[in-house]
């Protein structure tokens, strides 16, 4: 059975062979250590400075190269290949034009509107640290078009998405970038965006419709590629709970994931649901919507795997298994005891596929991604 096969039985909340593994992401140290060089794949801030600084096709160069020797790494391991994680997904186009930051130092970086960017060794990315329009900017209802047009697709920002199908689409299962609405409409950053939900809902509303109607305008220029899934990556919830109210995901947040299911679905496609935090309450609002898998079970937010694949257990699937806490600074017995746990809990009936509780983050011990790997191999045999 190839892993195409063996995900789709899985999503389709059958048993196949053996559980089917995939990650969200592998980021660009392990991958390092996996190929044996420096390399741009995951490696986001990386990326995003060769692109500042005109070595676009530098960059795409590696991710073909690269991409292709991790996953000929990992062959007998990895079923699934994500390819809508940052900087797979798309890359800019060849003519695309370039907004670059001046650079100040050697982790700070500055936008003509003042806004300053600061990298961070722990996360490998940048980060807005200061942004001097996040309150003063405007929000209007009729700065959000109902009837958007489609954008032309522009070809070269999919030559990596292009190269990585054409080598392993007969035998994995790929998840790729479709156009879709946004699922949790922030004007802003978080905290903005938070706040506008809470004092201007009609804005906040009217956004969510014009993104859905962009999705819709844009599914009608998409084509697939080689896709046999998409995939969402919106986080809803802290670690406690979900960021807003039942009544507000209802009105600003469910509308918008059911359209954009209902729309992966019409092409043929399954549906992803990347949400890391305590979803808890939102479970049956995913089932409802007809998410055919639940990714990054995160059971250090409370979202035990076992438990969650009980009570989806028929109506879904889930994805995950090892906490990335254990995989960053936990010991290699811990992150096989995380493996053995899941495998005696999630495993039993299909509809479930292994992996870390988000992704193979920066910082993550090479020791413990290897013993993941080794401990799942003993068990994921049905």
């Amino acid at each position: 059975m190839t892993g195409k096969e063996r995900v789709a039985i899985a999503l389709a909340l059958g048993t196949p062979d053996r559980v089917p593994f995939g990650e969200y992401a592998i980021d660009y140290d392990t991958v390092e250590r996996i190929i044996g060089h420096e390399t741009y794949v995951r490696a986001k801030a990386r990326c995003q400075v060769a692109v500042w600084e005109g070595r676009r096709d530098e960059m795409v160069q590696s991710l073909i190269e690269d991409g292709i020797a991790l996953f000929r790494a990992l062959d007998d391991v990895v079923d699934i290949i994500n390819l809508h994680s940052l900087w797979f997904a798309e890359v800019p186009g060849k003519d695309e034009p370039v907004v670059a930051p001046r650079r100040l130092d050697d982790t700070t970086w500055e936008y003509a509107n003042g806004a300053i960017l600061k990298y961070s060794d722990v996360t490998g990315d940048f980060t807005v640290v200061h942004d001097p329009e996040k309150w003063t900017r405007q929000y209007r209802a009729e700065d959000f078009s109902l009837e958007p047009n489609g954008e032309p697709v522009d070809e070269s920002r999919y030559e990596v998405v292009d190269a990585i199908i054409a080598e392993f689409s007969r035998d994995k299962f790929i998840i790729g970038g479709f156009p879709m609405a946004v699922e949790l409409p922030l004007l802003g950053d978080m905290e903005r965006g938070l706040y506008e939900m809470a004092t201007a809902p009609e804005v906040v509303a009217r956004y969510a419709e014009s993104s859905l109607a962009w999705a819709r305008a844009q599914q009608c220029l998409w084509r697939n590629r080689g896709y046999d899934a998409a995939i969402d990556g919106t986080d809803f919830s802290s670690q406690r709970q979900p960021l807003i109210s039942p009544a507000m995901f209802q009105r600003f947040c469910f509308p918008n994931l059911k359209a954009n299911v209902e729309a992966v679905h019409a092409h043929g496609l399954r549906f992803i649901q990347h949400a890391c935090g305590h979803n808890w309450p939102l479970l049956d609002a995913f089932m409802e919507a007809g998410v055919d898998c639940y990714q990054s079970v995160q059971e250090s937010a409370g979202m035990v795997p076992g438990e969650v694949k009980k009570y989806c257990q028929g109506r879904m699937a889930i994805w995950g298994g090892v906490r990335v806490e254990n995989l960053v600074s936990g010991s290699s017995e811990d992150v096989r005891d995380d493996v053995r746990r899941a495998m005696a809990t999630a495993k039993p009936g299909g509809g479930y596929v292994f992996g870390s509780s988000h992704s193979i983050a920066v910082g993550t011990k090479y020791d413990n991604f290897m013993a993941m790997l080794d401990e799942f191999v003993r068990w994921r045999d049905y």
